[in-house]
């Protein structure tokens, strides 16, 4: 929608720079910074919140862009459409007046032509349809507002009365305009039938305009100043409610964002602490472990914005970082997984999986003397899908152990989870002294539109040297 930058102050005329300050309501009334705070930031003319304008140095280009970034939000009144359904409306009212007339006339034994009965009806009611566009916009444009309703109420007083006479003029213009008595027919109130000459009959108008004042106003014009409040007061409803649904949009999205930025640091520090044990030990094996870890951040960065991606992608993701944990454990850590083909394109959170693996590594296979096992295994059904980690570590054993357990990666996890899915998921834990520890995950089951292909390369686990 292109916005016309105005330049003028619309309540004192003081001149506006294109790219100087100044407030604006959702129909574009731009006032100056004093107004707009000797108005206590509302337009007297719609009641709506004034708003600071966008700067748009080029009003050629970006206008748009540059109202979406402000927040600004125009209610688009297509004119064309209401002149449409003015015109639709008025034709099919005066459609089934004639109806009525015509059918009533004739139940009485004094039938009347359908074309003198059309012609009545369209002079009658159609004319209202021109009318009704300028009504319907204006009251849309200064609708009646607490602050102003007395103001107002008068104005549209004195709007009703143009509004009748309007009506009457055009009424009279057709050929259905007034009853000749003497004629015993319909005639036009500029046109002497008689003398086939123009003659304005201004007596008729004065009337015309006396006979239908009050139902003019009462019955046509007040009736359209209510629909176009009702239409007005919608769309702020649905306005609000909109900017409401965004908002909490934009809040969940930082808050997952937050929580995504504590998971990045959680695992690079726990890698960087395993490569710090290696330099004392195996510096070849450390480096390798820098080389892994340059990769993997790599990957992170690509997928910084990520909060939702394929299976596929964060099991490549896992698997860069357990390359890094082999170079640590050697052929004390191995890798099983179970993942169907048909779950791979199923979506995920980013770095779901990540802390929960990593979990299993530290507290489960860093606790054995002998080879331990870290299984990665999906399955799904047509609504849900099923992740499940396990280990072959010592389990949970103690209160302490539960709590090293349940640490900022899981946490995390949950919470994230909590934000994405509400209560449409679930995370759980399962121990057996002695026999590790299970975690398994239920989402639902979503899959991305483009297939994907994941192959899983088998590499033998290095040893630690």
């Amino acid at each position: 929608m292109h916005l016309e930058m105005k330049t003028q102050c619309e309540k004192c005329g003081a001149a506006l720079a294109v790219d100087g300050k100044a407030y604006i309501c959702s129909y574009e009334c731009t006032f100056c910074p004093a107004c707009a705070l000797n108005m206590q930031g509302t337009c007297p003319n719609c009641g709506g919140e004034l708003i600071r304008r966008p700067v748009r140095k080029n009003l050629n280009a970006g206008t748009q862009n540059n109202a979406q970034n402000s927040g600004l939000r125009i209610p688009a009144i297509k004119t064309w459409l209401i002149w449409v359904i003015s015109f639709a409306v008025w034709t099919f009212i005066a459609l089934a007046g004639t109806a009525s007339i015509y059918e009533l006339y004739r139940s009485m034994g004094n039938p009347m032509s359908f074309f003198n009965t059309l012609g009545l009806e369209f002079s009658q009611i159609l004319t209202y349809a021109p009318l009704t566009p300028f009504v319907f916009v204006l009251a849309v444009r200064y609708p009646v507002q607490r602050a102003n309703w007395i103001r107002r109420c008068l104005w549209y007083l004195a709007g009703g009365l143009v509004f009748s006479m309007a009506h009457v003029i055009l009424r009279g213009l057709t050929p259905y305009g007034v009853w000749d008595s003497q004629a015993r027919a319909w005639v036009s109130a500029i046109w002497d039938s008689h003398a086939h000459a123009f003659r304005v009959e201004w007596r008729t108008f004065e009337m015309l305009f006396f006979r239908n004042v009050v139902d003019d106003i009462t019955g046509t014009y007040v009736p359209i100043v209510l629909i176009a409040h009702a239409v007005l007061y919608y769309r702020r409803f649905r306005d609000r409610e909109l900017r409401a649904s965004e908002l909490q949009t934009q809040l969940a999205k930082s808050h997952l964002q937050a929580l995504k930025s504590q998971l990045q640091p959680h695992f690079l520090f726990n890698t960087l602490h395993s490569i710090s044990a290696l330099m004392l030990t195996d510096v070849r094996a450390a480096d390798r472990m820098m080389t892994r870890l340059s990769d993997l951040l790599r990957m992170s960065l690509e997928n910084d914005a990520l909060q939702i991606t394929t299976l596929s992608r964060e099991l490549e993701f896992v698997t860069a970082y357990l390359e890094i944990e082999k170079v640590r454990f050697g052929e004390r850590l191995s890798i099983v997984l179970d993942i169907p083909s048909d779950t791979l394109d199923a979506q995920i959170p980013h770095l779901l999986l990540q802390p929960l693996v990593e979990n299993a590594v530290r507290h489960g296979i860093s606790r054995r003397s002998s080879e331990g096992e870290i299984q990665i295994s999906s399955k799904h059904d047509e609504r849900e899908l099923y992740l499940r980690i396990k280990d072959n570590g010592p389990g949970i054993h103690t209160a302490e152990g539960r709590s090293g357990r349940d640490g900022l990666g899981l946490r995390t996890t949950r919470e994230r989870l909590r934000t994405l899915y509400g209560d449409d998921h679930d995370l759980d834990i399962r121990s057996t002294p002695g026999c590790g520890l299970e975690v398994e995950i239920r989402l639902p089951f979503r899959v991305e539109g483009r297939p994907l292909i994941y192959e899983l390369e088998s590499k033998p686990a290095e040893p630690a040297l």
